[in-house]
């Protein structure tokens, strides 16, 4: 009777133990690179300046030297077809000379590795993310 008492309560404790464990894998955090969905950051980051619609018109346009593009435009701007290499380098690199645009634009590359702790993988995947995002509001 003692030893039936011993092993039910050994094993009572060990699928306590397992149980607490899988409630804190549950609880895990984001992973170590997890980057968010592109509609969010371009509320968070573009919308200011490109408006809510992408079309240039945000409440701080009126601010800037030279007004932001319309983003909903870019394939029709570019042969049909839209410029995810053009668009990575824009977020990573910054406009470049002001033939490309202003230099209001912030060079969100840097800043999105700094967000990630340095991590140059979820600095691409949020640079991809807002491109995809982009893709997805040009005009028909």
């Amino acid at each position: 009777m003692r030893q039936a008492l011993l092993v039910s309560a050994m094993v009572f404790v060990i699928l306590a133990a397992l149980a607490k464990d899988q409630a804190i894998a549950a609880q895990a955090p984001f992973p170590s690179v997890w980057a968010p969905p592109g509609e969010v950051m371009y509320k968070q980051f573009c919308a200011a300046c490109h408006g809510a619609h992408a079309q240039g018109n945000g409440p701080a346009a009126s601010t800037l030297k030279t007004q932001p593009p319309d983003l909903t435009t870019l394939a029709k701007r570019h042969g049909g077809k839209f410029p995810y290499d053009y668009v990575s380098s824009v977020l990573r690199f910054g406009p470049g000379s002001s033939a490309h645009g202003s230099s209001d634009m912030p060079t969100w590359g840097p800043i999105f590795q700094t967000i990630d702790r340095n991590s140059e993988r979820a600095a691409q995947d949020r640079i991809r993310n807002l491109a995809d995002y982009l893709a997805s509001l040009q005009r028909k």
